[in-house]
């Protein structure tokens, strides 16, 4: 029965559609370690532009990829006690169930707009991540000799509301974690990007199970993905390390307005 349901809506893959799919994995590892996120918004059009994977299998098949990346990439935050043990456990409590009743209440609400008006908050988020370029204002992580925890219930809005925008659109929300963490709860940069990774790592769970049980994800091409992608995780996540907090926030905001740019392009096409 288990091995039945792993084997489910598998389709053979040439050389040349394995080999797309295992450089996919590589890149969208590194960034995921670089930047924090599940990296399914990059991998499900990738894979249907250049790996030619049917659109279901497409969209539910990085879901467990980015358990794996995930993996891979905090373990070099581990290493380096940047993983915010409190902000992890709050945001994926509160944001599971949320998760779960945005999916349930997706089929009640138009998705196109809320999709748009996602990605323009996306795209202002990374502009004030880019403003220091004209602006001097000092990194996150300056005058942190005062530090104290982020509040609780700002934590668990933040669970609650990405998690109902990533029921609505179907997809991690993993690109909007990091910001708020460094914006909301004043998360030094590096230690945002590691607790956002497991973040959309555990909030991946889930949706795994749904679509597994739905026969929607292909495990070939979540093992290759995988080939390419665990290793490059740990190398994105090692480079972010050994960044400059003031250039890790220029490469974020950068890759920010580019997320929001093609989403607005994909959903306005």
């Amino acid at each position: 029965m288990i091995f039945t349901a792993f084997i489910t809506n598998v389709a053979p893959h040439g050389i040349y559609q394995i080999i797309s799919i295992f450089l996919i994995g590589i890149i969208v590892g590194f960034l995921s370690g670089l930047l924090g996120k599940g990296g399914s918004a990059i991998t499900t059009p990738a894979l249907q532009v250049f790996g030619g994977v049917a659109p279901f299998l497409a969209l539910a098949s990085p879901l467990p990829v980015s358990l794996t990346n995930a993996s891979s990439g905090s373990l070099a935050y581990y290493k380096e006690r940047l993983l915010n043990k409190q902000v992890i456990l709050l945001t994926i409590y509160s944001g599971v169930p949320a998760t779960i009743l945005g999916s349930y209440m997706s089929k009640f609400v138009g998705g196109q707009m809320l999709m748009i008006f996602t990605a323009i908050f996306v795209c202002g988020l990374g502009i004030s991540f880019i403003i220091p370029l004209f602006v001097k204002i000092p990194s996150m992580d300056t005058n942190l000799l005062h530090r104290e925890d982020p509040a609780t219930w700002k934590i668990l809005t933040i669970g609650v509301s990405v998690g109902l925008l990533s029921g609505l659109l179907a997809n991690s929300g993993g690109v909007l974690y990091a910001p708020l963490f460094i914006r909301w709860l004043k998360l030094p940069t590096k230690e945002a990007m590691a607790t956002s990774l497991v973040v959309a790592g555990g909030l991946a769970i889930p949706g795994t199970l749904v679509h597994w049980w739905l026969g929607h994800i292909d495990w070939w091409v979540v093992l290759i993905l995988c080939i390419g992608s665990i290793p490059s995780a740990y190398a994105g996540a090692k480079a972010a390390i050994k960044m400059k907090s003031e250039t890790l926030e220029m490469i974020f905001g950068t890759m920010l307005i580019l997320f929001g740019l093609y989403d607005i392009y994909y959903t306005l096409k």
